[in-house]
């Protein structure tokens, strides 16, 4: 089981509708944090399994009033609450003032996510919306206990120099200067290109070429497919057969990819399922008070 941290540089590349979107589509049992220090987008969003808003106040925010007195992977679940669809997720902060609750214990969050992989309660991975980062972000204290840490980008040459000035600075931040070798280290550094489906192939050769070029220590890992419809239905705005939009055959791919390359060394036994294969949590999302058709 494995921490997987989602990320941008700046701007609003999708990272949470590409977190929501590969989190429907894992093959394991998965928990979804919103960690942005920024706050978090869920809560507005979407709804809570019950057909009610989710509760802005359990998740990050309580776990930050309990943490100080010590986390254990296992108090998570405590936080924790199911999406419409099925999908647990810690909701995030209400504000970025609510982010000064979190100081010096990002690392502990790190580790406490990283070890759900043990919980008592039910293993699972873990995948963690950071929203925009930075070298200084207070969330890359928790990134050294991730197993990935994904990149997420659009391909407008702008965004593409940007993935590859923050790839090279997160691998010297969290490799010590490991350049060229950094792809070695862990945790492992990939991006996520947001593309048009006829383009996603050509740009995956060529942003690859460009990151080797560099020696930053980063290579794409997929292409999530620039689905503005998907996203709506993901989120409830539309409805349709969400499970055949491009977003979730796209983040399908990148999963089954991802698990391809590295499920070996995060595979430990857990609770089965494609939520979308298995009962659906994609197939259930829906904004408040309103379910997406299955």
């Amino acid at each position: 089981m494995a921490l997987i941290a989602l990320a941008a540089d700046k701007g609003s590349p999708g990272v949470t509708t590409t977190a929501v979107a590969l989190s429907a589509v894992w093959p394991r049992r998965v928990l979804l944090a919103e960690v942005d220090p920024a706050g978090g987008d869920l809560v507005y969003r979407s709804s809570a399994a019950h057909g009610g808003p989710l509760d802005p106040n359990t998740g990050l925010l309580s776990i930050a009033a309990t943490a100080r007195r010590g986390l254990v992977a296992e108090q998570l679940w405590d936080h924790a609450q199911p999406m419409s669809g099925g999908l647990e997720v810690l909701v995030g902060l209400g504000s970025s003032e609510q982010s000064a609750g979190l100081v010096g214990l990002w690392p502990t969050l790190g580790y406490a996510f990283a070890g759900l992989a043990q919980s008592a309660r039910g293993a699972a991975d873990l995948i963690a919306d950071c929203g925009r980062i930075s070298v200084d972000s207070p969330s890359v204290e928790m990134l050294p206990h991730a197993s990935l840490v994904l990149l997420v980008s659009r391909t407008e040459p702008e965004n593409l120099a940007r993935i590859r000035d923050r790839a090279a600075a997160l691998s010297a931040k969290l490799h010590g200067g490991q350049r060229g070798a950094a792809h070695l280290a862990t945790p492992l550094i990939g991006v996520l290109l947001i593309a048009d489906s006829g383009n996603g192939g050509r740009l995956f050769g060529q942003v690859n070429d460009m990151l080797a070029a560099a020696q930053v220590g980063a290579r794409v890992m997929g292409v999530i497919g620039q689905d503005g419809v998907g996203a709506d239905q993901l989120n409830g705005r539309k409805r349709g057969r969400l499970e055949k939009s491009l977003l979730i055959r796209s983040a399908r791919k990148v999963v089954g990819d991802l698990h391809q390359q590295f499920g070996a060394s995060w595979a430990q036994p857990a609770t089965p399922g494609d939520h979308m294969r298995h009962g659906g949590h994609a197939e259930g999302y829906g904004a408040r008070g309103q379910e997406a058709p299955r």
